[in-house]
């Protein structure tokens, strides 16, 4: 049963008690029996009796008792509808005050979360920052510190060469001396071969060391800047993103040129490009570019080109330096300080225009700065000294920028250190 139903049950029963008690108690109430039909016997067994209905007759004390249930009956569904109304609006504002505290918690907790994410966040950018500066600033050190060892190694590898070249010279003329005297004195013949033997030792022994130096000197010059060279830009990695920007001091209109380069490459595929300057309608108006160990100088399109072979060996400084002249289109490449490839008529009577962008590290591809890049054309290594003349340099100025001046000799369209020279992508000035 349901509770309700037990509920009634229960309070049909307490009234009923009450009503017996009540009959009870009467003086002239007669016994009577209720059967299952809800009518009223007599108490003589065996007789039956219809009562009519009398609308005007007074209540007997079954129809008080009857009325009373049915009045309890109704106050007791009352009461019980108005509980369950009462439990349903509270229901739903306890409802509604928990939906409203579980989103104010959620929105408190979120933004709680948030900020103290935030903060964390903040703080290890912070020390990210920090030990990256701490670091980059400890291998900038490092790099100097390692320069400076490198150029005082290399100084005193040189004074050590002057000194023993000039012990050569001097066991050489001793040398001499002794033969010629080895005519005149038979009775000292012995003694001086003696000495002979001694000197000849020690010639072998300077000839060693001569040989040891000259291998700690070019050890040496390959792992620090060339002379007169104070910064390079470093080109970690090949990359579509990782090149230089020039912007020339002069127009680049040009009938004649000499572009000169101090490069250490990484390692060249078959079309490393050291420097490129193109125009919307041309890319290809000077390249000069790596195959290998081949250096390609390009002037007016891809197909007016000279190669110069074995001219860059991976990992070791190499200056190169390449001419042109419309005037009858003599082209030359200089390895060194060297002439290592020449011809003529290459885009003879043709003029450099000006407007395009001069690139290091990528070439000109007809959109964009930075757009389009291919990286397989990228530079990876070191490049310094980079400078370009509006005319051709003759041999002794070319050979010069090998030389000690390496760096202090300046073009006048493009100037090492003068002229700005943008580095982006990764690519960054090292010393």
């Amino acid at each position: 049963m349901l509770p309700q139903e037990i509920l009634s049950l229960l309070t049909l029963f307490c009234v009923f008690r009450a009503s017996l008690s009540v009959l009870d108690e009467g003086d002239d109430y007669d016994l009577m029996y209720v059967n299952l039909d809800n009518e009223i016997e007599s108490p003589v067994l065996g007789t039956e009796e219809t009562v009519a209905c009398d609308c005007q007759r007074e209540h007997t004390e079954w129809d008080k008792l009857f009325i009373m249930l049915e009045n309890s009956q109704m106050k007791e569904n009352v009461m019980l509808q108005a509980m369950d109304e009462v439990l349903k609006v509270d229901l739903q504002t306890l409802k509604a005050e928990l939906s409203q505290l579980t989103t104010n918690l959620a929105a408190t907790f979120a933004a709680a979360v948030e900020k103290v994410t935030s903060h964390i966040v903040s703080q290890v950018e912070q020390a990210l920052v920090r030990i990256s500066d701490r670091a980059e600033a400890a291998k900038r050190l490092h790099e100097s510190e390692q320069g400076k060892v490198l150029e005082n190694i290399l100084l005193l590898s040189l004074n050590a060469s002057i000194r023993l070249s000039r012990l050569e010279s001097a066991c050489l003329r001793r040398l001499e001396a002794e033969a010629q005297e080895t005519a005149l004195q038979q009775d000292k013949l012995s003694p001086t071969r003696g000495d002979n033997l001694i000197l000849n030792s020690l010639w072998k022994e300077l000839q060693q060391t001569r040989a040891e130096l000259k291998a700690s000197q070019q050890w040496a010059a390959q792992h620090v800047l060339p002379a007169g060279c104070e910064t390079a830009i470093l080109f970690p990695m090949r990359s579509k993103k990782i090149f230089g920007s020039v912007h020339p001091a002069a127009g680049m209109a040009l009938h004649s040129f000499t572009a000169c380069v101090w490069i250490k490459v990484t390692e060249a595929l078959d079309k490393t490009i050291v420097f490129s300057y193109g125009t919307k309608f041309n890319p290809y108006e000077i390249q000069l570019y790596l195959s290998r160990e081949t250096a390609v100088l390009v002037v007016g399109g891809d197909q007016h080109k000279l190669a110069a072979k074995n001219a860059v060996v991976p990992g070791r400084w190499v200056h190169l330096c390449g001419t042109w002249s419309s005037q009858n289109g003599s082209t030359s490449l200089w390895v060194k300080g060297e002439l290592a490839a020449s011809t003529a008529d290459i885009a003879d009577a043709h003029t450099v225009p000006d407007g395009g962008i001069l690139q290091i590290g990528q070439e000109k591809n007809g959109c964009c700065v930075g757009g389009g890049f291919d990286e397989t054309l990228a530079f990876s290594g070191k490049l310094t000294g980079f400078n370009m003349w509006d005319r051709v340099l003759s041999a002794e100025e070319i050979a010069a920028q090998g030389g000690e001046d390496a760096c202090r000799i300046r073009g006048n369209v493009v100037g090492w250190g003068v002229t700005e020279v943008l580095p982006y992508g990764g690519a960054q000035y090292v010393s």
